[in-house]
């Protein structure tokens, strides 16, 4: 019970903290982008000691950021409904931290006989869950609920667009996000993250095995992060805030700071899932296997050091797809999501399940065949090769932006 309890209290100390100074990389980013100044002033305000203040190349801005919004008025608008308005920011808030009981954050520590710890340290808060795939799918379907209900609880007709946009967005794209999974979980036979790592450090990274599960699941990752070009749910040049309009002071970083944890959550589960977590070829990340007894504390902290490094990576492509970009029209999301990533997600899951069968018979015995066959790797690249190629010629060159002419006065709500 201690050494869960401590586990949590450094993950959300990490988390959160994470969350502050990804702000401050992004926005940093978002200036390299388009060629200006990023946050550099706000430092160490020695002045009030009577010293010189230290800019520290703006490494205070998270804290200043942190504290204004902690010291914002509590405003509650008279028009909404304040039991669903107060629990909406919980809803999410508490959805995106409570993923991270079953992510793993590398492998095994060694045990120290000295400090009473004769046991292994896992560096999962729940180590023994059979379905943590299952437990990620579940709580982050109930993250559209917190943004659901903040639109309709606001009674604001900004916040209820947001809320309705979101629902159809994370619903939609639920579905490819789990086609993409479901190809690694039928490579690998387990739903533990843990026992995924492992399966790719021993045969191979599924970006690799699987590229087209790779690409539709990372797809669908953005837009299940609701961030540019694909967050359409508060899309601010049209619903002002969307569904936080209303909100502000600490309800309104609770919000903000779940966007970030989505992202942070989101980068985790590519990284585990296709890039092998902790893994580096040629043996550099020591022996391959659950049983780490001799692996020593260098070895198992360079694990820990090797995934946060690929994670950082792939947060640092999210905010350059953000500043990068341009927003997608809501029916071509839809589209995408329905007509594309849908259909892809298929056609992997389908390749998967052919060549794992097969695998029993032609390419060897049992789950491990698939991912060290390079017979399978070839066939995974051809079905890749040849969606994306139907894909391209099967959609319109040219998008149709135009106004719709054909649309009669009388044939438009006259409320709108």
């Amino acid at each position: 019970m201690i050494a869960t309890l401590i586990k949590i209290a450094v993950l959300l100390g990490g988390i959160m903290t994470a969350a502050a100074y990804f702000v401050l990389l992004e926005r940093r980013m978002a200036a390299w982008v388009q060629d200006r100044h990023g946050p550099n002033r706000v430092g160490a305000p020695l002045s009030l000691l009577g010293l010189k203040d230290l800019r520290l190349f703006g490494l205070g801005q998270p804290a200043a950021d942190g504290l204004k919004m902690i010291f914002k008025e509590e405003y509650m608008p008279a028009h909404v409904d304040k039991v669903l308005y107060v629990l909406a920011p919980l809803v999410i808030m508490a959805a995106a931290l409570a993923v991270f009981a079953v992510v793993p954050f590398g492998s095994f520590l060694p045990a120290v006989p000295a400090l009473g710890i004769d046991a292994q340290p896992n560096l999962i808060i729940a180590p023994d869950l059979d379905v943590g795939m299952l437990y990620v799918f579940a709580l982050s379907s109930i993250a559209v609920y917190g943004v659901i209900l903040g639109g309709w609880a606001s009674n604001n007709k900004y916040s209820f667009l947001g809320g309705l946009r979101s629902s159809a967005q994370l619903i939609a794209y639920e579905l490819p996000l789990g086609l993409g999974i479901l190809g690694v979980v039928l490579a690998t036979g387990s739903l533990k993250l843990d026992a995924i790592m492992h399966a790719q450090a021993s045969g191979g990274w599924f970006a690799l095995l699987q590229p087209l599960g790779f690409l539709v699941f990372v797809i669908a990752a953005f837009a299940e992060a609701a961030r540019l070009p694909f967050d359409l749910p508060e899309c601010e040049q049209e619903l002002i805030g969307g569904y936080h309009t209303e909100y502000a002071g600490m309800k309104l970083l609770l919000f903000l700071i779940a966007e970030f944890v989505h992202m942070i959550t989101a980068s985790f589960l590519i990284v585990i899932l296709f890039f092998g977590g902790w893994h580096l070829p040629f043996g550099l990340t020591g022996p391959v296997g659950e049983n780490v007894s001799d692996v020593g504390w260098g070895m198992g902290l360079l694990r820990v050091a090797v995934l946060m490094g690929k994670i950082t990576l792939v947060i640092m492509f999210f905010m350059l797809v953000r500043w990068s970009w341009p927003r997608f029209r809501f029916d071509q999301l839809m589209t995408l999501a329905w007509k594309v990533m849908l259909p892809l997600g298929m056609v992997n899951l389908v390749a998967v399940a052919l060549i794992h069968e097969a695998g029993h018979g032609t390419f060897g015995t049992g789950v491990a065949a698939f991912a060290n066959s390079w017979i399978s790797a070839i066939i995974t690249w051809a079905v890749f090769i040849l969606s994306w190629v139907v894909v391209i010629y099967t959609s319109p060159f040219v998008a149709d932006n135009r106004p719709r002419r054909d649309l009669l006065e009388h044939g438009i709500d006259p409320q709108i």
